[in-house]
Formats: structure tokens, sequence, C-alpha cells
């Protein structure tokens, strides 16, 4: 067997052990483990998983909520020293049966929820540690698994830096939902970088506010074990009294979704110094924008606010840009906080509409030792892993401009701009233009089909404004073809599994009602859709809209 090397991922959870064996690793809801009782059940789990019918298992995946058994899961997977899929209960049957398939799950470890979907897999006697669960569920076919201290290893098995330590799958909210291949090479570089930049110490509280199937829950995950500091899961109910759960817990440390922060304005959460403990907030995964990051830098007035950038296929993040009310905003663009400067040992690549270099705007192009191992499916990868220049490349799909600092912008999606009457429209222009000169708190812009050519649908939060007030305000600050066609209220913006603001089910919602193919059906006055996770386009029906306003 081999041994626990430093280039190993859960090499940092050892780390944490030697620093604060007694102190708290995990607290999810009334559950809390120490370092050492974590350390040891997951040893007994991996020594488990090891021993199981058929051999050490090629991938393990975590089919569970924000429980005990996720955490531990992750952690005896990687002691096991096989890939981790981290993978939520809540999916769909046929969902998570695909995504098993496509990381060639061999083994299973469930919570109660995991559990409750285990007779809809049809899993063909694959091995299953349900060690929360009950009774052995009813799951035919599943071999169920017996971890304890007689299944203990001595010590966690080591990895190469070319192992693959995760397989995320992407949201989707760009296309189908991939699986993407982190290697513990590729996380050593990005906590390497994190441990150089903060100040963490084991007297730090890290927030986990994403599903653990999110990049930034890893993040959050490791950072906190890394120094042997707590991690506390934050549950749905917290978000009523943000302010509460922090005092309570003494968060020091919070990463999330920019939605988070109009989620608790709505809530009356922000309120000047309501968030006295946070000395680091970061903020990825949505353009971030000007006004919220101000509003939480008030709330959190101790707190440096990061905005971090990074697709999942770079390894969670890749730019990062530290707020300063002048700095960003003389920076910024469409009243969005800047990118940020790229991570020591990378490249970058800007790239025009014709695939020629630019220096100052184009799409951008991604190198470096955090680059992915690549899509569980290679022809996922067509047109996305490109080899240009002697090297191996990301296209990140996203459109960003370098400013006077070297640091990058964000102007929004290479898949984002449309063309109405012919005229190329970016959208995130739009959405700020509404944001900045209207009275809306946030908009959501999106282009659909309709007679011929396309229209513009403004989804918005905030109190009722008629299309004749919209129009007015804007026609002075965008050209007639701009300006979008129909407007529709919202309580708040659906999300997707990982918190960011479900804009393919926007869209479809426009199309549905505006598109060339719409389906005549009444708007419906109510409540919004819910926190913290909405339904996804593939699975909701119609969306609940507060109030819809039409035409101009």
């Amino acid at each position: 067997m081999h041994q626990t090397t430093d280039t190993a991922l859960h090499a940092r959870f050892l780390r944490g052990l030697a620093r604060a064996p007694h102190g708290v690793a995990v607290r999810a809801g009334n559950d809390t483990l120490t370092y050492t009782e974590a350390h040891e059940m997951a040893l007994d789990w991996a020594g488990a998983l090891l021993g199981a019918p058929g051999g050490p298992p090629s991938a393990v995946s975590v089919l569970a909520g924000r429980t005990m058994t996720a955490y531990i899961g992750i952690l005896s997977a990687l002691y096991a020293g096989v890939p981790v899929v981290p993978l939520l209960a809540d999916f769909p049957a046929a969902r998570v049966r695909a995504m098993l398939d496509s990381a060639e799950v061999s083994a299973l470890i469930v919570d109660e929820l995991g559990a409750a979907l285990l007779p809809e897999l049809d899993l063909r006697g694959m091995p299953v540690l349900a060690p929360y669960a009950g009774p052995a569920p009813h799951a035919p076919g599943c071999t169920f698994l017996t971890a304890g201290p007689g299944t203990r290893l001595d010590r966690p098995r080591g990895a190469e830096p070319g192992d693959v330590a995760y397989v995320l799958f992407t949201s989707g909210s760009t296309g189908r939902p991939k699986g993407v291949r982190l290697t513990h090479g590729n996380m050593a570089h990005y906590f390497a970088l994190m441990d150089d930049w903060y100040d963490f110490t084991e007297h730090d509280v890290f927030s986990q506010a994403a599903n653990l199937n999110w990049d930034s829950a890893v993040s959050d995950l490791w950072c906190a074990w890394g120094v042997g500091a707590p991690l506390v899961s934050v549950p749905p109910q917290a978000y009523r009294d943000m302010p509460g759960f922090m005092a309570e817990h003494g968060v020091t440390v919070w990463f999330s979704a920019p939605s988070v922060i109009a989620l608790l304005r709505r809530v009356g959460g922000l309120a000047p110094g309501a968030m006295p403990s946070l000395r680091w907030t970061f903020f990825g995964g949505e353009a971030l924008q000007y006004g919220d990051t101000d509003d939480w830098q008030r709330a959190a007035p101790g707190s440096a606010v990061i905005n971090v950038y990074g697709p999942t296929e770079m390894t969670i993040t890749t730019h990062r840009h530290r707020w300063c009310p002048e700095e960003s905003t003389r920076l910024g663009v469409n009243g969005v906080v800047p990118l940020g400067r790229l991570h020591d040992g990378h490249a970058e690549l800007l790239l025009d509409e014709h695939g020629e270099p630019s220096p100052v705007e184009g799409e951008l192009w991604l190198s470096g030792p955090q680059l992915s191992a690549g899509y569980l499916d290679p022809e996922d990868g067509r047109g996305k892993y490109l080899q240009r220049d002697g090297r191996r490349w990301y296209r990140t799909g996203d459109r960003v401009r370098r400013v006077d600092t070297g640091e990058l912008i964000y102007l929004g999606r290479v898949d984002s701009q449309v063309q109405v009457q012919g005229y190329r429209v970016e959208l995130a222009e739009v959405e700020h233009a509404l944001r900045d000169g209207t009275p809306v708190l946030d908009a959501v812009v999106v282009g659909v089909p309709a007679a011929g050519s396309t229209e513009l649908v403004s989804f918005y939060l905030g109190d009722p404004v008629s299309p004749q007030e919209f129009h007015r305000a804007l026609t002075r600050l965008l050209p007639a073809q701009m300006v979008p066609r129909h407007y529709h209220r919202l309580e708040e913006f659906p999300l997707n599994t990982n918190k960011k603001i479900d804009r393919l089910r926007l869209a479809a919602e426009a199309a549905r009602l505006h598109g060339d193919a719409a389906v005549p059906a009444p708007v419906r006055a109510g409540q919004g859709t819910g926190h913290p996770v909405a339904a996804t386009a593939a699975t909701a029906g119609p969306m609940v809209i507060a109030d819809a306003t039409r035409g101009r």
C-alpha cells in the first residue's frame, strides 16, 4: 500500500488533523465530528470500500445531501485512493444513473436520501455503504458493506499528481452536464496558491453554502481541512437570518454565488455591520454586480470581498480581484466587478472573432497546471480542449477585456450575443442598463426567436414597473434595438442546483410566452420559485410569475 504523499489532496486533512486533532472538522445540522473522529471513521469506510466483493472500486460516488455521510464519504473515497464523484440525492434517478455510468462508478456511499433512490437505479450488484441509512434499504441486487474498526486501514493510500481526485459534473448552464476529471496535481496547485494568498488558520470557521457537487464546496472543504479549521454546512433555513447564523457559529470565511446577496437583501440580512465576524468573502460562478458587492461590504465591514473566476475545467478558480469601490468601478463595465489577475503559473489568450490573438479583447483561453484532465467523454471536449502553440488550452466561451492593470473584465458569454434586426446585442449591457437606469433591483435578459427575428425579454425583481416607464428610461440609455420588448416581474429568480440564476429556465419560459412556437397560457400570479434551489428547466413546469407586462 502506497503511503500518502504531499501531492495527494487528502494530505491536507492529515495536516489539519496534526494541527487540531480535537478540533471540530465538520458540523452538519446537529452532527459534529472532530478531526480525530472523522479520520478514524474515514479509515474504517475506506477499508470497507477496498474490501468490497470484486476488489477496489474504480470510482466511488457519494450520493447524499449535505449530511455527515457526504463529508466522511468524500474523505474515505480519497483515503481509499480512488476518485470521488459527489452527486445530489434529489436528482432524477435517470440522471443519476447516467452520471454513474459515465464516471464508471463501481461503489456507492449513501445517506438516507441516497438510499431512498437506490431501488430506481438498477445497480446490478454494486457495493453500497449506507452507514446512516438505518436498516438495509430495499434495493435488489445491491451488496451492502459494513464498516468498522475491523475494516480500518492503517493509513490513507497515496496518490500521484496525475491521478483523478474528483469528478465534478458541470451545472449544465451552457448545455448538457459533462463530467470533468480533476487530478490531485490540479488541486495541489490551486490549494498551494490559496495557502500563500490568505491567512487562514485553525481559528477560522468556514461556511459551506454550496452543494458538494460544486467546485466552491471543494474549495471550502479543503481550505478548512488544510488548516484544521471547522467547516459548517449552511442549511436552507439559515438564509432567513444569516447574521444570526454567522454569529452563532462565528463564521469568518464565506464562499457562494452572488445570488445569495439578493436573497439576504430581501429578508433584511444586509443591514450595516450585520455580519461582523467575517474576515474573507469569496463570490464566484456568476457576474458580481457593484451594488451587490457594496451592500455586502457594508454588512461585513471587516471582510475583504474577493471576486473569483474560473470554469470547473480549470479547477475551481483561475482569477481573483479584491473589491475596492473606487478602483473596481473604474475598471469594470456594465456594473460588473473585474475578474482580476490570472493565477500564478498559468497562461491566458484573448482571441478575436477571427481566431487571432488580441492584446485587448476576445474570447478567453486558459492553460496551466490547473487545466483538468478533460471530460469523461472525449467527444465533449471537441472544440473545448485544444492544442495551440505547443500547449493544451481550455476554451472558456467567455468574452473578456484586458484593462490597464493587466486584469480581465467580463463582457459576457460568446454565445450570449444575439442579433436583433441585424444589430449585435450584448445581453449583459442591457441588464446593466436595467439595473442602473430603472427602479428594478435586478434583471436578466434573454433573446427568443420571434417573427423571423429575435426579441429581447426581461425578467426583473422589485416593484412593478410599467412597459411605458421601462421604454422611456431605456431609450435614453440604449439604441432602440437593445430595448427589451417584454418585461416580467418575478418574486425571485429561479436557481439551478448550484445556486446560480437558472438562465436556461428563464430562456425556456420566455420562448414559451413569446417565441415563434409560443404556447398560449395564462400568466399566474403568486409567489416565486422558492429557495435555495428551484427546479431546472428540464424538470419544471411553467414558471410562477408575480406580474407580467408585455409590449411597449
